[in-house]
């Protein structure tokens, strides 16, 4: 592909973004705006034109899934493999370096890595040990990882006094807990990032080498990277400073990841001499859904303004429902997406329901199961998390690193092979007294005899297995995995559900080695779970981001809950909620449902709602307002419980002469159920269902239908 092609297709603001190559480049890229397109073809005219090889090319964003997708894009524009680039995400990045370089730190290079699965089992573990109240330990995962995140040290964190919201109880979680990694020869999620800036901060020959090797540096959704990602980079580029960086300050929603949308105004500090462009044409959404959108966000202060537009026209109102409860929210958003469908233009896999919080999904999956709609799901427990799929994936790793305490107490006993919790407390009080890992306290106690003989046949039995496993280094990973299951008796009088799983997993593994594969499930992550096409998605506004869908409803448009009441008193949290917000509006391609509910069950009982605060954001002439009370549709204004202008006073509401649910006659199909109503004076239209012919949208004025 010659350098026109690269550029064809691009608009202008597109085109200066690939074409300016030398020094920095911040592109503030607007929801929908081609910012994928421009990364690739940016890559590709790197290489065409600059002559630059892949292997200098450093590439990261932020899911597997988007390093792939673009990876295969930008293997079509060249046509060329592409097996020795540097694209993926920061954590693989930094795995692959770390891979080569970690031993200078300490560690040993057969390291391997915890997910959030294995942090919450090692937490509990520790605060078991620490008699600290069990119930906290997620809180504890959550703040460590922000910590981490924030490049706090255990030891920095227990010299800091009050800095960084100590509390003598986690400063002392968190040095165990790192001590633990150490002895595991374990790293997190967070310490592949940590690790690399300790290895670029300490040892300027490494990263001499790598500024070196590394002549171009793209960053995508950059609005998303947290303090020790944006150290990484800015370590890397402050040599040659080629590095294009894009993202949108509207679309940074992961603060509680330790994200900071800071970093995007950081940048053109750190890099003052960086050029700066704005992607503000929308190839996504209508321009009604753009207004609605810009509208809202625009209320968020210091953010770079922009102004999306669409060459697609206004489309379709978007349409806001305030209905009496949850369930009947949940009812109208089943027979909603059940009518859309019928009409023939889109399939269930066009729509989403998207929410603030994974509870919300229940009333509406009921209602979907009612209408007989097909739906999933989105983020629950993924399929690496399953229970016997996490056992094999555990001696997988004992057969790398023996020394991995996380993977043997889970599978020391499982199946079971008579080795008890007392057993395990024994092992467990031999490894803290001599500082060794269970697999070495369990041959000293074999070595010296010190347990009961029916103890020690059992745990010699169980080290000769680690034994064997030890052998299935370099083996093909399918390979291995049926050897375990054989080896270890696991399959015996397993349901067939948990034995389908082992299937998938060992078609899984195919066509890599056991140690290509441990690292494609440790970097896996739950944003990386792929979204069905044959039903409806359900899944919280977090899941949805990266993702777009032509029919979109978003639910739960209430305060305390979007935005969340743990947000309410912090004007930062509130304005990362508004984003939240936005980024749900923006998944959006043609139309677009708001919905909250007057009654809803929050904390386990059940209480009256207040429209959303962000509701009376959104200008009138792009949303249609109907509020449904148990007897109908009704028409009226109202005040909030605290006297502030609710939606309902910004905006019209329509009465009609049929509510939804009445019988209705027409002259050629017989008598029907009207399903919905909407429209003003003499654009007024109803959907009604007649038995036997489907759902039809017909025009009041037109319609001659009479009440039965």
């Amino acid at each position: 592909m010659n350098r026109e092609a690269l550029l064809d297709g691009l608009n202008p603001q597109q085109r200066d973004a690939l074409l300016h190559t030398d020094g920095a480049l911040l592109v503030i890229a607007g929801a929908g705006s081609g910012k994928t397109r421009v990364i690739t073809h940016k890559y590709a005219y790197l290489v065409r034109e600059k002559r630059l090889s892949p292997s200098s090319i450093l590439t990261v964003t932020f899911t597997n899934k988007a390093a792939e997708e673009m990876k295969g894009r930008i293997a079509s524009l060249l046509s060329r493999d592409l097996k020795d680039c540097w694209i993926g995400t920061f954590h693989s990045q930094c795995m692959r370096i770390l891979r080569r370089e970690i031993q200078v730190l300490g560690y040993r290079p057969e390291f391997v890595v915890y997910d959030e699965d294995d942090q919450h089992s090692l937490i509990r573990h520790i605060l078991k040990e620490l008699k600290i109240y069990e119930a906290l330990y997620r809180g504890v995962v959550s703040r460590i990882n922000s910590l981490k995140a924030s490049m706090v040290t255990p030891e920095e964190f227990l010299a800091s006094g009050d800095g960084f919201g100590f509390d003598e109880k986690l400063a002392k979680v968190y040095v165990i807990y790192q001590d633990e990694l150490r002895r595991c020869n374990a790293l997190d999620f967070d310490d592949l990032i940590l690790l690399t800036v300790r290895l670029f901060r300490d040892h300027p020959d490494v990263l001499r080498r790598y500024r070196e090797r590394f002549s171009y540096i793209l960053v995508d959704e950059f609005q998303d990277i947290n303090s020790a990602q944006y150290e990484l980079v800015k370590l890397l580029a402050l040599g040659h400073r080629n590095i294009s960086a894009v993202g949108d300050d509207d679309q940074s929603i992961y603060r509680f990841r330790g994200a900071e949308v800071a970093n995007i105004y950081r940048f053109e500090e750190d890099f003052p001499d960086a050029k700066v462009i704005k992607l503000e044409q929308n190839y996504r959404s209508t321009q009604n859904i753009l207004d609605v959108s810009g509208s809202v966000i625009s209320r968020n202060p210091g953010r770079k303004a922009k102004q999306l537009w669409t060459e697609r026209g206004r489309g379709e109102h978007v349409n806001f429902y305030w209905l009496p409860t949850e369930e009947e929210e949940a009812k109208y958003v089943a027979k909603t997406i059940k009518d859309i469908y019928l009409k023939g233009v889109y399939n269930y896999g066009d729509m989403a329901v998207l929410y603030r919080i994974n509870l919300q999904s229940r009333a509406v999956e009921v209602a979907l199961k009612r209408e007989g709609v097909p739906y999933r799901v989105v983020g629950g427990v993924s399929f690496f998390e399953r229970k016997e799929v996490k056992d094999i994936v555990s001696y997988l790793r004992l057969s790398l690193n023996q020394h991995d305490n996380v993977s043997l107490r889970r599978v020391i006993n499982t199946p079971h092979r008579g080795i008890g919790s007392a057993t395990l407390n024994k092992i467990e009080h031999v490894s803290r007294k001599n500082d060794l890992s269970l697999f070495e306290a369990i041959r000293r106690v074999c070595r010296t005899k010190a347990s009961s003989q029916t103890v020690l046949e059992k745990l010699e039995a169980f080290l000769r297995l680690l034994s064997e496993l030890s052998a299935l280094k370099g083996r093909p990973a399918p390979e291995a995995i049926e050897y375990i299951v054989e080896l270890t008796g696991y399959s015996e009088g397993l349901e067939d559900q948990r034995l389908q799983s082992l299937s998938e997993l060992t078609a899984s593994a195919e066509g890599m080695s056991v140690e290509e594969f441990l690292e494609r499930v440790s970097l896996f992550t739950r944003l990386d779970e792929p979204v069905p096409e044959d039903a409806v998605s359900l899944m919280t506004i977090h899941a949805a981001k990266g993702l777009e869908f032509p029919v979109t409803f978003i639910i739960g448009l209430e305060e305390g809950v979007l935005p969340y009441f743990k947000s309410s008193d912090n004007e930062e949290e509130i304005c990362e909620e508004r984003r939240l917000f936005y980024v749900g509006l923006t998944r959006t391609k043609d139309l677009l449902y708001l919905t909250g509910a007057r009654k809803r069950r929050v904390l386990s009982r059940r209480q009256r709602q207040e429209p959303s605060r962000f509701l009376s954001d959104i200008p009138k002439r792009c949303c249609q307002w109907i509020e449904k009370d148990p007897c109908g549709t009704v028409a009226g204004n109202g005040v909030d419980g605290k006297g502030r202008s609710s939606p309902r006073d910004e905006a019209l509401y329509y009465a009609f002469p049929y509510k939804t649910g009445c019988r209705v006659r027409h002259p050629k199909w017989g008598i029907g159920v009207v399903r919905d109503c909407y429209g003003e004076g003499d654009d007024r239209k109803v959907y009604v269902n007649f038995p036997g012919v489907g759902v039809k949208r017909l025009a009041l004025k037109f319609a001659q239908l009479e009440r039965v």
